[in-house]
């Protein structure tokens, strides 16, 4: 369904300490550079993130997530732990199992350090 995804920040310094240690976290490798933009292609995925173009500050989206697909709940906690150790913040419930009306995930929330929501899944078998 989606092609890409695309952030922005306010510190591409701080947002590849992040992402290269999050990303690294579920088996990716760090950041390419993109005409100043950092690109990580993973499983098929292309995630990347920049600085607006139109000058304005970035911002995380209110009521958004961007959720990461994570191969088990050690690798989710992986990614909780990078991301702290990263400069994210921890949000939400603690890391764990949540049912859901199609069954059972674990999750793992964090906040980037631009502000943006993100979301290690893993669905339980």
């Amino acid at each position: 369904m989606f092609s890409h995804i695309m952030i922005g920040t306010n510190n591409m310094d701080a947002a590849r300490r992040f992402y290269d240690a999050t990303i690294g976290a579920l088996g990716g490798r760090p950041a390419i550079d993109n005409n100043g933009r950092l690109m990580y292609m993973h499983n098929g995925g292309l995630f990347l993130v920049t600085t607006p173009i139109n000058g304005d500050p970035a911002c995380g989206a209110n009521g958004g997530t961007i959720g990461f697909a994570a191969e088990s709940p050690e690798q989710a906690d992986a990614w909780h732990a990078a991301g702290l150790a990263a400069g994210g913040t921890a949000i939400e419930d603690a890391p764990g199992v949540r049912e859901a009306s199609f069954g059972k995930l674990y999750l793992a929330y964090l906040r980037d350090p631009c502000g943006n929501k993100l979301c290690a899944m893993h669905r339980m078998s």
